[in-house]
């Protein structure tokens, strides 16, 4: 029987693309159920309704997902398998060509295109929406005469019937998004890359979080990323993500447990490979 990844909905958007990338891919056989929001994914997940999901945790232009963030530092039983990069390529989509007077999007893509925007259809209404997909929806259930355009996938295009007013919109070419394939327990996947941490440091006591780097540094861990969100405890209170390199070696987990003893708690998301897409 396949196996089931929960995916950002609906069909069409960037989630769904790199999903279908990553199953082609990687030559497994899953099916994939789509849900109306990355947090509906996640949880998923955990109550075992589906086997894994792909969801968005960084853009390059426009930072962290936050949700992504909060929602794993909340679920015990999650750990990411593997990390897909994957390019953003962005369309304005309508059903004919014509005057624009109103642009649907996700915030993400409403800003990674602002340049554009700015410069062609500067008088436009900017519609935020759930997902591209969605914003694609509605253009294709518009009038046909309603001057409604969507920020978008091609393949949102293809499926919805609707023309490409422009393409590759997006300000950078080197615009990606980093997803996160997360699963129930470790899953090994090779190479092994990446590590990725989750701890909460005393926040009132000062140095705490260079004493936490401190471990890694001198023991020559590499770290390719931290990220601080919000514990939700009280005022003050953070949360560190750390993404380190991987090493075969006894200084990763010497490092860990150094960390692990000056955290009020850690948890390894585990050790997975990177897959860039070209």
């Amino acid at each position: 029987m396949a196996k089931t990844m929960g995916v950002l909905g609906p069909a069409g958007t960037h989630s769904e693309a790199a999903a279908v990338y990553l199953t082609r891919q990687s030559g497994e056989d899953y099916r994939l159920v789509l849900y109306s929001d990355i947090y509906d994914c996640l949880q998923a997940v955990e109550a075992g309704e589906v086997d894994s999901a792909l969801v968005p945790v960084e853009n390059s232009l426009e930072g962290a997902i936050n949700i992504t963030l909060d929602t794993l530092a909340r679920c015990d039983g999650l750990t990411v398998w593997r990390e897909l990069i994957w390019p953003v390529h962005n369309q304005l989509l309508a059903r004919r060509q014509g005057e624009i007077k109103r642009i649907y999007s996700h915030a993400q893509p409403i800003s990674q295109c602002r340049n554009f925007l700015q410069r062609h259809y500067p008088q436009a209404e900017l519609i935020k929406v759930s997902s591209t997909a969605r914003a694609a929806e509605i253009v294709a259930e518009a009038p046909v005469d309603s001057g409604s355009a969507a920020i978008a996938t091609a393949r949102a295009g293809e499926l919805l019937g609707l023309v490409p007013v422009a393409a590759e919109i997006q300000d950078s070419a080197a615009n990606c998004t980093r997803f996160f394939h997360v699963g129930r327990g470790n899953m090994r996947y090779l190479p092994q890359e990446k590590v990725l941490v989750i701890c909460q440091i005393d926040g009132a006591k000062a140095g705490a979080l260079y004493d936490v780097l401190k471990e890694f540094a001198q023991r020559g861990i590499n770290m390719t990323r931290i990220e601080s969100r919000p514990a939700r405890t009280e005022l003050g209170a953070y949360i560190f993500f750390f993404d380190l390199e991987y090493v075969d070696s006894p200084q990763l987990a010497e490092s860990l447990q150094a960390v692990q003893e000056k955290s009020i708690w850690l948890r390894n998301l585990g050790t997975f490979p990177v897959l860039t897409v070209r």
